[in-house]
């Protein structure tokens, strides 16, 4: 079954799209969080996302490893991955940009073989200022591709604005 691709900016609504999608689906559904609470900041943003969750859904925490918590999940449930826009930051710093390509080509990949379907959420970041420093740059540019990874995979992708979603055609290329 096919999965959902949301990407937006910050606060746009894309985490409270992908939760009632998943209260749509008829089956199980797990949630896989990539955020790590490394301030009391983070902290609060994670609780207020947990709370948002039914408790009957199950949660993986993996900031890492989406190929290895998406092969221990349960095929037939509904997955919601959130968000790239982590997991891009927590492997950036060890990993070389193929490696994270390769790997994000690995996982939209069984994103898209899954049974129970799902969405993956990521955040748009290249529609600002040019970043001031090439570390920011390389981080834009990076997350950028691997959004359009998943987006080339995924049976549909909404770009989220003032919690308004719109549907993104296909390249007329």
């Amino acid at each position: 079954m096919p999965f959902t691709f949301l990407v937006g900016g910050a606060r746009s609504g894309k985490s409270s799209l992908a939760v009632q999608l998943g209260q749509r689906a008829q089956t199980s559904v797990i949630f896989l969080a990539t955020a790590t609470a490394g301030d009391d900041e983070m902290e609060h943003r994670i609780a207020e996302h947990q709370e948002t969750r039914p408790s009957s859904w199950s949660t993986i925490e993996e900031p890492r490893d989406l190929r290895g918590a998406i092969a221990a999940s349960e095929p037939a449930a509904y997955l919601i991955l959130d968000c790239l826009t982590l997991w891009v930051n927590n492997v950036y710093e060890t990993s070389p940009d193929d490696a994270i390509l390769s790997e994000a080509e690995n996982v939209a990949r069984r994103m898209a073989e899954r049974r129970g379907g799902g969405v993956v959420v990521s955040n748009e970041v290249g529609l600002g200022i040019v970043p001031g420093n090439p570390e920011a740059r390389r981080y834009r540019d990076l997350l950028g591709r691997v959004n359009a990874v998943f987006a080339s995979h995924a049976s549909e992708s909404f770009f989220l604005v003032a919690g308004r979603a719109l549907r993104l055609t296909e390249s007329p290329a």
